[in-house]
């Protein structure tokens, strides 16, 4: 490994699994630097981060965002389609990225995937993350893939929260199909420890981050609900109607709830691992703890990414249930 220029880079240092990393990065003593489409967003880093906009059209400029720098830690992807932005760009994107990190001598990337992704699936997400997985490995800078199942806790928590907070507010909760399908949840503190340890390692690695406890989807909701002190009903339903209330809910909020092959990759099971755990933090212990906080606001990926105005509160436009 080159030198250590005591600098790295986080893409997305003001999202989730980015400020979990860059936060852990500054606890080291190290220079964070991030790329972002929100430079000007307020959040908590911001004034121990220097921020510089993604500019993949410009690849010079952005080889010059990664000057002096030891590791790339990317968080970098999209969830759905939206507009313009799409699994297709990217892919194109990422491949940008680490041809500039390539130009700028950057000594290590560690790039965060997904668990079970595959050229072959049919499942755009976890085909385009393999597909980024293969750019990668034939740049030519060592790198280490990391590859989470689902991730959870944290200030900006998007599955456990959302669960939650539909939870408190309607009078059932849905599942697709037998909700026997194992999840396997990590704690986004874990896979930012994965990730950084991982950058300091020899040679190309790829592993998983998953979390010590497996549980079926259903057991996991039922945790949740439990927690809360709830006695909603959870329905299993058929996934192409899970998929239609989504839809619904998704008009109500402003946001999109649930993809169709986010479904589809749930109720396969793609959300565990087959390697030994890495994660060390169990998703009932935190729920434990954090059961006052859970789901008393959604958090809307809509807003979050694409910087749309805030629909209506949320809490208003869904009325509470009753607490039963």
């Amino acid at each position: 490994m080159s030198a250590d220029s005591g600098v790295d880079v986080v893409t997305g240092a003001f999202s989730y699994s980015g400020s979990a990393i860059a936060e852990l990065l500054l606890g080291e003593g190290r220079v964070v630097r991030t790329l972002t489409f929100h430079p000007d967003r307020p959040h908590p880093l911001q004034a121990a981060v220097e921020s510089r906009r993604y500019c993949f059209d410009d690849p010079v400029a952005l080889s010059r965002s990664l000057d002096g720098v030891t590791t790339l830690f990317n968080t970098y992807w999209v969830r759905f389609d939206h507009g313009p932005t799409t699994f297709a760009n990217a892919i194109a994107n990422s491949r940008t990225l680490f041809h500039a990190a390539r130009r700028a001598g950057v000594a290590r990337i560690v790039h965060i995937s997904i668990a079970n992704p595959s050229i072959e699936s049919p499942l755009p997400y976890y085909r385009g993350k393999a597909m980024v997985e293969r750019v990668l490995a034939e740049v030519g800078i060592p790198y280490s893939i990391v590859r989470p199942t689902w991730v959870f806790g944290g200030g900006h928590d998007i599955l456990a929260n959302n669960i939650s907070w539909i939870l408190r507010r309607l009078p059932i909760f849905a599942i697709p199909g037998s909700g026997a399908y194992p999840v396997q949840p990590v704690h986004v503190g874990d896979l930012a420890r994965i990730c950084v340890e991982s950058a300091n390692t020899d040679g190309d690695a790829v592993l998983d981050a998953a979390g010590p406890q497996r549980l079926t989807f259903a057991e996991l909701v039922n945790a949740i609900r439990d927690a809360l002190g709830l006695r909603r009903p959870v329905l299993r339903v058929p996934p192409v109607a899970m998929y239609a209330a989504a839809r619904a809910l998704g008009l109500v909020v402003g946001d999109v709830v649930l993809t169709r092959d986010e479904i589809k990759g749930l109720t396969a099971g793609l959300l565990t691992s087959h390697g030994p755990p890495l994660g060390r933090i169990a998703f009932t212990d935190w729920l434990e703890q954090n059961t006052e906080s859970i789901g008393r606001s959604y958090a809307n990926e809509l807003e979050r990414h694409f910087a749309l105005p805030a629909p209506a509160s949320t809490s208003e436009r869904v009325p509470a249930s009753p607490r039963s």
